[in-house]
């Protein structure tokens, strides 16, 4: 394969309706989490788009974007829609227990440092609570996926540009 054949390939990534659908399920939970933190906070803090943990889940709403729209532009029996299916279930499976586990375990970690640096020198800097997610913040991610793959495949379909 030569590297003009190369350079082709990689831009048709980018003309693919399965990826940008991926990609906005993402970019919206992370804008909904930055909205939400300004709300509580009354400061915008940019910080929100690349965090971990909260509502709603950007991984669920990235995997069941990408799911959703293999299914409606592929169809739902087809083998990378139920590849996107299994990878989209394992991924809010972990978020929901193992890194969920991480965070609650990270939060006694730093309750028993506060309480021991008291009396002792201790490092101050706090180990990352919000890892994981309740199953709440999951099903959030996973209708705001839905949603925003349902429309990405419409406006895509309106267009009449072609699913590469």
């Amino acid at each position: 394969m030569s590297a003009t054949e190369l350079h082709a390939d990689f831009w048709i990534y980018f003309l693919s309706p399965y990826f940008w659908s991926a990609f906005m399920g993402w970019c919206v939970a992370q804008i909904i989490k930055m909205t939400r933190g300004y709300i509580r906070t009354k400061s915008l803090d940019f910080t929100y788009l690349m965090s971990t943990g909260g509502m709603p889940s950007a991984h669920s709403s990235l995997v069941t974007s990408l799911f959703v729209s293999l299914g409606i532009g592929l169809g739902w029996s087809h083998p990378l829609a139920i590849l996107a299916s299994v990878m989209a279930s394992i991924t809010m499976f972990d978020a929901a227990t193992v890194r969920r586990a991480a965070g609650l375990q990270a939060r006694l970690l730093n309750r028993i440092t506060r309480e021991f640096f008291k009396e002792h020198r201790f490092s101050k800097k706090p180990l990352k609570e919000m890892l994981g997610h309740t199953r709440t913040e999951v099903l959030g991610g996973m209708i705001t996926g839905t949603i925003v793959a349902i429309i990405c495949m419409n406006i895509w379909a309106r267009l009449g540009w072609p699913n590469i």
